[in-house]
């Protein structure tokens, strides 16, 4: 990178206007990031089934999305990777509504990359034992709901759905900052359970 050294007899030496263009450039680029990618999966789109291992409470099993849905809803929450920041915010907003989506029929899965053995960790201590995580280590349901993160390849974005009983997308929400997940996904399953 270069650095720029004006004296008092010499004009800037990066151009105003270029100044501008690239701070709107960066303000743009900054605004992908903090808003993370939009989820390709559209309300009333069929919902990808899969089977994969999970945990909750430190033990692993075999999570069936088509089982899960003949109990009723699911909210199904992609994050990007377990005990980090924003991934631990979530998981602890998550644990704490868990009775309120549970009360109203639904189910709360949340899905990365991570392994196993880490899941069951961090389903004990970040979930607090209140839902399940599954591991999606070759990525494949990340890549079927189109929830890869573009500026971390091989990491989910930040992207909950709520999916019927139907087994089609009830609603979609994405947003890196773990705030806003759990009230639409609570909002969106009360909405369904009025219909």
């Amino acid at each position: 990178m270069m650095a720029f050294v004006n004296t008092p007899k010499e004009q800037p030496a990066m151009p105003t206007m270029l100044y501008a263009v690239r701070r709107l450039a960066l303000a743009a680029a900054l605004t992908v990031v903090a808003h993370g990618a939009q989820a390709a999966l559209a309300v009333g789109a069929p919902a990808p089934t899969f089977s994969t291992e999970a945990a909750v409470g430190g033990k692993a099993f075999r999570f069936n999305l088509a089982d899960a849905l003949k109990q009723g809803p699911v909210v199904l929450y992609f994050y990007p990777k377990a005990f980090t920041k924003g991934c631990t915010i979530e998981a602890h907003n998550f644990a704490e509504a868990t009775d309120k989506f549970k009360s109203m029929g639904a189910t709360v899965i949340g899905i990365s990359t991570d392994d196993i053995e880490s899941l069951k960790k961090f389903s004990v201590e970040e979930c607090r034992n209140k839902f399940a995580v599954a591991a999606d280590v070759d990525g494949k349901v990340v890549k079927d709901y189109d929830s890869a993160l573009k500026i971390m390849p091989g990491h989910a974005d930040r992207v909950s759905y709520l999916i019927g009983t139907d087994g089609r997308v009830a609603a979609v929400y994405s947003s890196l900052s773990p705030d806003g997940h759990v009230e639409t996904m609570l909002k969106a399953v009360e909405q369904l359970k009025a219909r």
